[in-house]
């Protein structure tokens, strides 16, 4: 009984030894993690401040990828503090950075789509082909870009509807841009009858043009005659005006041209045929029983 007991006293003595230096030992670990997580976390927050400050020195970057890769910058700093703090204790990083890989893996693939939107998002965010307020059409999405995120983007249609657009979509389809450009050629073209006179229609454009001021003046204006049709002679005009005039300035010149034309006498003929009758042959015109033919033109 008494040597039971005294192998007790042993084991427990030897167990508080073996306690105690752990707890010294680890007490130190402790302290340094807590320093380093201290340390980690306050770097961490003045290298997202600078990166932020940094990138906003560059003119014209976007405000979302200024706060997109401060955040990355700042994420990065706080995964290399927490292996860090588990190498303090003792724990094998190795196998944590592989595990770590292992899951960026398998979040990757598992949300392939939406990575793919985001680097669209990032190129387009950086390349700019298109801004805020521009009006802009790819493949089958047209409309005013209201925001660009880094998923997607938002629009605003003629009519007032609302479109989101996968990035990944817009940066795989030629974007044409309508506003970008400060100014944009119109062409209007109008059929007159061939007996009107045509060197009056084209003084009529040039007046027109002239007595408008959102027509630039250079490039000059071109008056001409673009086609000879079946009813009608085409004359036609091409002129420049700042994009933000382009579309307005069509829709009066269009009308203009109408009613300076009516007061001049020159006419807009409609779709004509003319019609031929003959008769068959050995009839004679207008006897009896005779069986036209008809022939169009």
């Amino acid at each position: 009984m008494e040597t039971s007991t005294a192998d007790m006293v042993i084991a427990a003595r030897t167990a508080w030894e073996q306690a105690s230096a752990l707890i010294v030992t680890y007490s130190f670990s402790l302290v340094g993690a807590l320093i380093v997580l201290t340390i980690g976390y306050i770097l961490s927050n003045v290298l997202q401040r600078s990166t932020y400050a940094a990138l906003g020195r560059f003119r014209g970057f976007d405000e979302t990828l200024r706060k997109f890769f401060s955040r990355i910058v700042r994420y990065a700093v706080l995964i290399i503090v927490g292996v860090t703090v588990l190498a303090q204790f003792g724990v094998q990083t190795a196998s944590i950075i592989a595990a770590l890989g292992a899951v960026g893996l398998a979040i990757g693939l598992a949300l392939q789509g939406t990575l793919q939107n985001i680097a669209a998002g990032i190129m387009l965010l950086v390349l700019r082909p298109f801004r805020v307020g521009e009006f802009i059409n790819a493949g089958s999405v047209m409309g005013t870009v209201q925001e660009i995120g880094l998923f997607a983007t938002e629009l605003k249609t003629f009519d007032g509807l609302f479109i989101m657009a996968p990035n990944s979509e817009l940066w795989n389809s030629p974007v044409t841009n309508y506003s970008r450009n400060p100014v944009r050629m119109q062409e209007i073209a109008i059929g007159i009858g061939y007996g009107d006179d045509i060197a009056l229609a084209l003084r009529t454009y040039a007046e027109i043009a002239a007595a408008d001021e959102r027509i630039l003046a250079d490039p000059p204006v071109n008056c001409f005659v673009s086609a000879l049709g079946d009813n009608a002679v085409v004359v036609a005009i091409r002129y420049w005006t700042k994009s933000p005039d382009w579309f307005q300035t069509k829709l009066d010149f269009t009308r203009r041209a109408k009613l300076a034309f009516d007061e001049k006498g020159i006419s807009i003929p409609f779709p004509q045929r003319d019609l031929h009758i003959i008769r068959a042959d050995g009839a004679a015109a207008g006897k009896a029983g005779a069986e036209p033919k008809l022939l169009l033109d």
